[in-house]
């Protein structure tokens, strides 16, 4: 296993409220230690931004900008410019949004400011629903998945959000998950050294959502990793796509087994996602190899 590579620089403060065991927490600190103090965030409403809770009693070491949850990139659209104005350029401008506010009531605001290449670095925790309002389905739901809205199993696939950001030909896109910090440092390093738009979405294992065990966030997010369910990549300029774990050396049953939202599942609906994850993996595979 892999030593993790940054330094605890304090950015992210304990007696924090995250669900004791959420993957969010690990991530947040590397991630702020990673970016360091020269920082704001923008953050909308979600599990983040219960986590980092309210001035003056912030878990954050940097500004903390509250903003709706359909306006978050608009929103830090708005500060890095204010920024700028002041001559400070080169302080990072941290969008933290849920999949709710990204993948869909804040996907309007998100679309606009990539299209405007924005500069700023915008961050999507994708727990796959709405996890703290009850954990209703969002966009973001893989098919199958059990949710408050959808007892029976989301009918409809996960949205595809990395080919939609590619569309609009921004710097840079990258995935990455708590089971992998290195990968997730060098990532953040990466997205700080470029000007422009940036989005990194990072997989979050749901604790009461997903139904898995107080224990079980980083395993359940390797899992994801190994079997390809949530690859590791990074796409450059919206075309350039990288693999960054081409080891996908586990069945998807594995993964799925960890949770409730899919004890329902048959082996034929198991073999169908099976199929399914191979299929996108090979796609992807071979986007890699053309570019």
């Amino acid at each position: 296993m892999d030593q993790i590579n940054y330094t605890d620089e304090g950015m992210f403060c304990s007696g924090h409220v995250a669900c004791a065991g959420c993957a969010e927490a690990v991530a947040l600190r590397a991630i702020l230690n990673t970016v360091g103090q020269d920082a704001v965030a923008v953050v909308a409403p979600s599990c983040t931004a219960v986590i980092c809770g309210a001035s003056p009693g912030s878990s954050l070491k940097i500004p903390v900008f509250h903003t709706t949850l359909e306006s978050c990139a608009a929103s830090a659209s708005g500060v890095k410019r204010a920024l700028v104005k002041q001559g400070k350029h080169d302080t990072t401008v941290l969008g933290l949004a849920g999949d709710g506010g990204t993948y869909d009531i804040g996907l309007q605001a998100l679309s606009s400011a990539a299209e405007r290449n924005e500069d700023i670095l915008y961050i999507c925790f994708d727990n796959e629903g709405y996890m703290n309002t009850g954990g209703q389905k969002s966009s973001s739901t893989p098919l199958n998945a059990v949710t408050g809205s959808t007892p029976a199993g989301k009918t409809t696939r996960k949205k595809n959000m990395i080919d939609i950001l590619a569309a609009h030909r921004i710097p840079y896109i990258a995935t990455a998950s708590p089971s992998d910090i290195n990968d997730m440092v060098a990532k953040v390093k990466k997205a700080k050294s470029i000007r422009g738009t940036k989005v990194l979405i990072v997989l979050i294992p749901c604790l009461p959502g997903w139904g898995i065990g107080d224990d079980s966030a980083v395993k359940v997010a390797r899992l994801a990793v190994k079997s390809g369910v949530f690859p590791l990549i990074e796409v450059e300029d919206g075309i350039k796509f990288k693999v960054n774990f081409k080891d996908k050396s586990q069945p998807v049953d594995l993964y799925l087994k960890q949770q409730k939202r899919y004890r329902h599942l048959s082996d034929i609906e198991v073999k169908n996602i099976q199929a399914g994850v191979d299929d996108d993996w090979q796609s992807l595979q071979q986007r890699a190899i053309e570019n």
